[in-house]
C-alpha cells in the first residue's frame, strides 16, 4: 500500500537541497534584473543615442523575449533535460549582462537587455522543482522561491544604486554577470539530478490545455491583474529615479529611500496577508490593495515635484504592490483546477512579462510626449480599470492541491475510485489522468480526513 502523503510532513534532505538551490538560482538571476530598475533610466540618459522612448525600451525589452521563449524552453526541457536548458538560459543571460556592461550606446544596452530576457528559464526551474519534490511539498517549494524573489526585489532596488555609485550602470551589469556565473555553478554542482523527468500538470504548461486556461473568466481577470501591476511598476521606474534626483536626492543615496519604503511596506503587508488567508477575506483585501495603487498613482501625479511627496506616495504604492504581488499567485493556485495549474501559471507569467515590456515602452513614450504627470495618470487609469474588472471576480475557494499516485489503478475501477474519493471529508475536486497514473485533488486542508483517505487508498492497493 502506498502511504498518503502527509501535508504536515517535513521535506526530505534531498527536497530541501533542491528547493534552496533552485530558489538561489532564481534569486541570483532576479537580483541582477531588479538592481537595474532604480538606476538604468538615470545612466541611460548619458548614453549615446538616448531618447525617452529608447530609455523606456531599454528598461523593459527583456520582458518580450521572456514572453516568447519561456514556454518553448519549458517544452524543450521535457525532451533535452531540465539542467541543460537552465544552463543555456543562464549562458544567454550572462552574454546579455556582459554586452550591456561594455556598451557605451543605448543600442548596445538594448541588445544586452534582449539577451538577458532570452534567458527565459523560469518555467524550466519550476519543472525541475516538480521533478525533485513530492507534490505535497511542492507548494512549500514554490513558496520558498516566491520568498526568494521578494527578497531579491528588496535587495536589488537597494543594492543597485549603491553599486552604480562606484562604477555606474556598467558595474551593475558586471555584478549581474558574476552572479549568473554563481548560478550556473549552483546548477552544475549543487542542484540534485532528477531520477527521471515527466510531465507535471500542476507545474508545467500543457499546450493542449491552453484554451481551457484562456477561456476561464476568473483566470483571465488575474492575468489582466498581473499585466497591469507590472506595467505600472516598470512605468514608474522609468521616471521616478530622475524625479528624485531633480528633487534634491544625491546620487548613490537612493537606497536611503528604497530601504525604509520597502521594509515599511513589507511590515504593513503582513496583517493583511493574515486577514486574506486565515480569515478568508481575500477578495476584500485584494480590491483594497488595487485601490491603494490608484491612490498612489494619483498622488504621484500631483506631488512629484518634491522629495517628500515622491517618497510618501512611493511608500503607498509599494504597500499595495507587495500585497498584490504575494496574493496573485495564491489566487491562481486557488482558482485553477488542480491539473490546470501549470498551464494557468504559464499564461500568468506571460502576462506578467508582457506588462513589464509594455510598461517601459509606454512609460518612456508618455514621458517624452506629455511629461511625467501623464505617465502617472496613465498608470492610475490602468489600475482603476483593473479595479473595475476585479469587482465581478468570484470569491476564491480556499483549497489546497494534492497529488496521488495511481500506479495500480486501471480504467475499469477509476470511476468508482473517483466517486469514493469525492466522498472523503475535505476532498472537493478530483481529476484523474490514468495515462499518467496520477489523481489531482483539490482539498480543504482544514477539513480533510486523512485517515479516511488513507483507508480508501489501502482498499485499492495504492
Amino acid at each position: 500500500m502506498t502511504n498518503v502523503q502527509d501535508i504536515t510532513s517535513p521535506m526530505s534532505p534531498s527536497e530541501k537541497r533542491a528547493t534552496w538551490s533552485l530558489a538561489s538560482i532564481y534569486a541570483l538571476r532576479m537580483l541582477g534584473l531588479f538592481m537595474i530598475l532604480p538606476v538604468l533610466s538615470l545612466f541611460a540618459e548619458q548614453l549615446e543615442g538616448s531618447t525617452h522612448a529608447l530609455i523606456g525600451l531599454a528598461m523593459s525589452i527583456y520582458g518580450l523575449p521572456q514572453v516568447i521563449l519561456q514556454i518553448p524552453f519549458g517544452l524543450l526541457s521535457d525532451k533535452f533535460g531540465r539542467k541543460k536548458i537552465i544552463l543555456i538560459g543562464l549562458l544567454l543571460f550572462f552574454i546579455g549582462s556582459t554586452i550591456a556592461a561594455f556598451s557605451t550606446t543605448i543600442y548596445g544596452v538594448l541588445v544586452g537587455r534582449a539577451f538577458q530576457g532570452a534567458g527565459a528559464v523560469s518555467a524550466v526551474v519550476m519543472a525541475l522543482v516538480a521533478d525533485l519534490t513530492q507534490e505535497v511539498h511542492r507548494t512549500k517549494a514554490m513558496a520558498t522561491i516566491g520568498v526568494s524573489i521578494g527578497m531579491s526585489f528588496g535587495v536589488g532596488i537597494i543594492a543597485g544604486p549603491i553599486i552604480s555609485g562606484f562604477g555606474g550602470v556598467q558595474a551593475v551589469f558586471g555584478v549581474t554577470a558574476v552572479l549568473t556565473v554563481f548560478a550556473m555553478l549552483t546548477v552544475i554542482y549543487i542542484v540534485p539530478n532528477p531520477q527521471h523527468s515527466k510531465l507535471h500538470r500542476d507545474a508545467e504548461f500543457v499546450p493542449a490545455q491552453a484554451m481551457n486556461a484562456l477561456k476561464n473568466p476568473d483566470l483571465l481577470r488575474l492575468n489582466y491583474g498581473i499585466f497591469v501591476l507590472h506595467l505600472i511598476l516598470m512605468a514608474i521606474f522609468v521616471v521616478v529615479p530622475s524625479l528624485m534626483r531633480q528633487a534634491g536626492l544625491e546620487a548613490g543615496h537612493e537606497w536611503q529611500v528604497y530601504l525604509p519604503v520597502f521594509a515599511g511596506s513589507m511590515a504593513v503587508m503582513i496583517p493583511f496577508i493574515i486577514l486574506a488567508e486565515k480569515k478568508r477575506k481575500m477578495k476584500q483585501v485584494f480590491l483594497g490593495a488595487i485601490a491603494v495603487l490608484v491612490l498612489a498613482e494619483v498622488g504621484l501625479s500631483q506631488f512629484h515635484d518634491n522629495l517628500i511627496g515622491i517618497v510618501g506616495f512611493l511608500a503607498v504604492f509599494f504597500c499595495g504592490f507587495n500585497l498584490l504581488e504575494s496574493t496573485l499567485p495564491s489566487l491562481i493556485s486557488k482558482t485553477a483546477p488542480a491539473d490546470l495549474k501549470g498551464t494557468a501559471m504559464g499564461a500568468y507569467s506571460s502576462s506578467q512579462f508582457m506588462g513589464l515590456f509594455l510598461g517601459g515602452v509606454i512609460g518612456g513614450w508618455f514621458n517624452g510626449q506629455f511629461g511625467v504627470t501623464a505617465v502617472f495618470l496613465f498608470c492610475a487609469a490602468a489600475a482603476f480599470s483593473w479595479f473595475l474588472v476585479s469587482l465581478t471576480m468570484n470569491p476564491p475557494r480556499y483549497l489546497a492541491n494534492m497529488l496521488i499516485s495511481l500506479e495500480n489503478l486501471n480504467q475499469q475501477t477509476s470511476d468508482n475510485f473517483v466517486n469514493q474519493l469525492l466522498a472523503v471529508v475535505g476532498v472537493v475536486e478530483v481529476t484523474v489522468h490514468i495515462e499518467e497514473a496520477v489523481a489531482y485533488l483539490k482539498v480543504d486542508s482544514q477539513q480533510l480526513n486523512k485517515d479516511q483517505l488513507q483507508q480508501l487508498l489501502g482498499q485499492y492497493g495504492i
